[in-house]
């Protein structure tokens, strides 16, 4: 089963004189090693194809799911940015992914129960390395296009004033402080933000912000659960006439506060 080679050129960039980026300080911090090995007997190409090197689409994986990119914006970033063709290991000339790539080893990732075993090993690896108080998290969902219609999978999602997509949802729990992505978790588009907020939590999250789509007691709940605390926006209240407007003024400082995290 043949590999690509990449990374050819020795990841010999000109210098643009910005410095190296905070991904190349991020990529330093990580111990590949355990992770290739992990990944070492995984082949996803298309038959008669050679495979890219499963370490490497799995660090662009990554940064879709850090910088919130579809496959599509993905393999576009990776054709067009330095800072990710480098934290990847491709070099400044060659080809990359095509959006097929990463499709192709998320199915065999979570066939293998992979996909949520290697994401904690990186992000405790990172944890591991910021000594620090945490004081929140973050906690929202995107959309990831399904590769094709006849994905079984994926499912349809219509959002008001939006056109309707087939996919999957990214649930993701970051760091308030620090944007680090602690959980994430896969479902069909079509599922309720609120109902698989919970599995998007980590231990010990502190005060938990999220949008409206997370109001109600399921996801409430669980974030008490976890020892945490829920912050998140409401878009109304019951009150009496005489009471509305200081009802409102409650509800609009309520919602300032999460807003501006």
């Amino acid at each position: 089963m043949p590999r690509r080679r990449i990374g050819q050129e020795a990841l010999h960039f000109p210098d643009s004189g910005c410095g190296r980026s905070s991904l190349d300080q991020l990529s330093g911090l990580i111990d590949w090693a355990p992770l290739e090995a992990i990944l070492d007997d995984i082949y996803g190409a298309s038959k008669g194809e050679a495979a890219w090197p499963p370490l490497a689409l799995f660090k662009a994986m990554l940064l879709a799911v850090w910088y919130d990119l579809s496959d599509v914006k993905l393999s576009e970033a990776l054709d067009d940015r330095a800072s990710f063709r480098r934290f990847c290991g491709f070099s400044s000339q060659e080809a990359t992914p095509e959006r097929t790539a990463f499709v192709r080893l998320r199915k065999i990732l979570a066939a293998r129960s992979l996909d949520k075993a290697l994401f904690d090993e990186v992000t405790c690896q990172l944890k591991a390395k910021a000594i620090r108080v945490k004081t929140g998290t973050l906690v929202d969902a995107t959309i990831i296009t399904a590769a094709r219609e006849g994905d079984g999978d994926a499912r349809w999602v219509k959002h008001k004033g939006r056109q309707a997509m087939h996919g999957f949802k990214a649930h993701v729990g970051a760091d308030a402080d620090t944007a680090l992505v602690e959980e994430i978790a896969i479902t069909p588009a079509n599922v309720n933000d609120g109902k698989a907020g919970p599995e998007a939590l980590p231990d010990n999250p502190g005060d938990v912000f999220a949008d409206s789509a997370y109001r109600g007691d399921h996801f409430g709940n669980a974030v008490r659960a976890k020892g945490g605390t829920p912050r998140v926006v409401i878009t109304h209240v019951w009150a009496s006439a005489q009471d509305e407007q200081r009802a409102l003024a409650r509800m609009n400082t309520h919602n300032r506060a999460i807003h501006h995290v």
